[in-house]
């Protein structure tokens, strides 16, 4: 099961330093940062098995064929630049243990880290959005119009 793997492997990352990242007098947990350590976003394996959103779970900014948190976090060629900042804060192990430990144990490490995340992911979602827009891609990619889309659509000012 794909969430109870997710779910092992936050833990797993956390377990080690639970009462250093408990006790942590810095940071907050954000949208983007919880996507990437939880592995649910705009992630190809997230969009195809758990979604059912994408045909395949291949990664759009590069061509692999499986697109996960930890392939943005340390592979992804496409988010290079961004990662060198990250790396320079929290080291070449971007491992989730190694993040995950480099987070609670500074200020800088955890601004690095949720810095990275919301630059790569806000830009995940744009592509995400455009996919789901385009009336040429996948039928399974494109924005659904049921109920609560037209109900939340409504919502929104002219």
């Amino acid at each position: 099961m794909v969430g109870a793997g997710v779910a092992i492997r936050i833990v797993a990352a956390i377990r080690p330093v639970l009462q250093q990242w408990v006790e942590r007098g810095h940071g907050v947990l954000t949208f983007h940062l919880v996507q990437v350590l939880s592995g649910h976003g705009c992630f190809g394996r997230y969009l195809c098995k758990i979604a059912g959103r994408e045909p395949t779970e291949e990664c759009h900014e590069c061509g692999s064929a499986v697109d996960t948190a930890q392939h943005t976090l340390a592979e992804c060629p496409a988010w290079a630049e961004s990662r060198e900042t990250l790396v320079a804060a929290v080291g070449q192990d971007l491992s989730l243990p190694a993040v995950v430990k480099a987070m609670a144990g500074s200020d800088g490490s955890w601004k690095a880290v949720e810095l990275f995340c919301e630059q790569v992911m806000s830009q995940k979602e744009l592509a995400e959005r455009m996919r789901e827009d385009d009336f040429n891609s996948h039928a399974i990619r494109r924005r659904r119009v049921g109920r609560r889309r037209v109900a939340h659509d409504r919502r929104l000012p002219p």
